[in-house]
């Protein structure tokens, strides 16, 4: 659904408004915010006090959500959404195969994530080594903007999405790489499209550098990215430009069509 829809049926009398607002709640908790106050949690989504605390509350009374003086967490029991999502929808599932078959020939990571507002969101991923500070995993977020996954599906939006997009954005600096204008990345993103591939060198954290490339159905939409990521240390742009790229956009292609027949 996109951003004008999505903005449509909000002033339709079918959009329930306090599931919405409890479901801000649940994904203000982050890796980054594991444990957080009524006043943390409605400066992250906007609400008044009142409306977080009643959210809060309630998620507790269901077990989503337990407290110690004033301090919240999400409890295990959120996991049951996520499972809900890959044991219902596996279509990601017919990806492995390849993803596995990608990283057995390049001994690097592989994932595929789809856009989630402003952020990317993991769906599948076959790793190696890690490489990064932070661990990912299927229902992992990282910010579009510094990504090369991210860098892809913005590309693909509409103009007026990628606008509106550009326009709400707040810049945050990772490492000295990391894209802090607007009109830069906006010109970042015009040459990903042009080429039909995206790669970041650094921006996101230290030492990491990855390319990507789109994921696409039976009617040629870009519905999710995938990547290789790898270590700058390691392995050089010419590699990862002139050896991994060609294998990646020939698994990418093989992914989509293996998809395309399986959901005719």
């Amino acid at each position: 659904m996109s951003t004008e829809q999505l903005d449509n049926f909000k002033e339709s009398g079918d959009f329930i408004q306090s599931l919405d607002r409890g479901l801000q709640v649940i994904q203000a908790f982050s890796q980054n915010n594991k444990a957080l106050k009524i006043s943390d949690v409605s400066k992250i989504t906007g609400l008044s006090r009142p409306t977080a605390r009643r959210i809060l509350l309630t998620l507790e009374h269901l077990g989503f959500a337990e407290s110690s003086n004033g301090v919240f967490s999400l409890t295990a029991r959120t996991l049951s959404l996520g499972y809900t999502y890959l044991s219902s929808n596996n279509k990601w599932n017919i990806a492995h195969s390849f993803m596995r078959d990608f990283v057995n020939k390049t001994g690097e990571s592989c994932s595929i994530s789809i856009l989630d507002g402003t952020d990317i969101i993991y769906v599948a991923r076959v790793s190696t080594k890690r490489i990064m500070s932070i661990n990912l995993d299927v229902g992992s977020k990282l910010p579009a903007y510094a990504t090369s996954m991210g860098h892809v599906l913005l590309a693909n939006l509409p103009k007026e999405e990628l606008e509106k997009y550009l326009t709400s954005l707040n810049l945050e600096k990772f490492t000295d790489k990391t894209i802090l204008d607007k009109d830069q990345l906006r010109i970042t993103l015009e040459d990903v499209l042009e080429k039909n591939w995206g790669g970041v060198d650094q921006q996101f954290e230290e030492g990491l550098r990855s390319i990507a490339v789109p994921l696409r159905d039976a009617n040629g939409k870009v519905i999710a990215a995938i990547n290789c990521s790898v270590h700058a240390g390691r392995i050089s742009k010419e590699v990862i430009t002139n050896e991994f790229l060609p294998l990646l956009q020939e698994y990418a292609e093989r992914i989509s069509e293996a998809m395309a027949i399986t959901n005719r």
